[in-house]
């Protein structure tokens, strides 16, 4: 691909944006799907671990609520030191958010640590196959990484204009099981 992992972030952040301007609902749309993207795990899970969108990403209050009315209890993520993996904190609507190291809102430090069994990520870009093109920081990816022994279901969250062919990963990019968007749950295609 000619195409840099930066290059192409810039120009999707710029159709992201234009995504949400057309479809203010897209994440009402979104959570609506979240019965098909459940009913297809092997195991409910009990916690999810969501994040708060910045700029341009895709609302997911109604994502939040949609878990909870499930009996789905929520977290979100938590930078505590750069270039070390993420922790996630109990977290509900309504809750008090501080900016965390990377100053994105995040539930306090008091809050309790939780393992989630299901996380949705925010994204740049995906593909079909599940991969994934984020901000850039990497934190998900190390946060994964170090989950690998028991490591979550993991759900892309995005519009569904964000899809690519073919998302360029690197070896330490962390796959995603599946992609919700307004247009429904779909799960990544194994092999790609």
């Amino acid at each position: 691909m000619s195409e840099t992992k930066a290059e192409l972030r810039s120009r999707l952040r710029e159709r992201r944006k234009r995504l949400q301007a057309a479809l203010p609902e897209a994440g009402r749309d979104l959570a609506a799907g979240v019965g098909a993207l459940l009913d297809g795990l092997d195991v409910r899970p009990r916690t999810a671990a969501i994040y708060l969108p910045l700029g341009s990403e895709i609302d997911t209050a109604p994502l939040a609520a949609e878990l909870m009315r499930r009996g789905v209890a929520l977290a979100l993520p938590r930078v505590d030191a750069i270039d070390s993996p993420m922790s996630f904190r109990a977290w509900s609507p309504g809750d008090p958010v501080v900016p965390d190291m990377q100053g994105c809102a995040a539930p306090l430090a008091s809050a309790p640590q939780i393992e989630p069994d299901l996380i949705f990520v925010p994204l740049v870009a995906f593909d079909a196959g599940g991969g994934r093109l984020g901000q850039g920081g990497g934190y998900y990816d190390r946060t994964l990484a170090a989950l690998a022994g028991k490591r979550p279901v993991v759900i892309g969250l995005a519009f569904a204009g964000q899809e690519v062919e073919r998302v360029p990963c690197d070896p330490h990019d962390q796959k995603l099981d599946g992609i919700l968007t307004e247009r429904g749950y779909m799960p990544a295609r194994k092999g790609s």
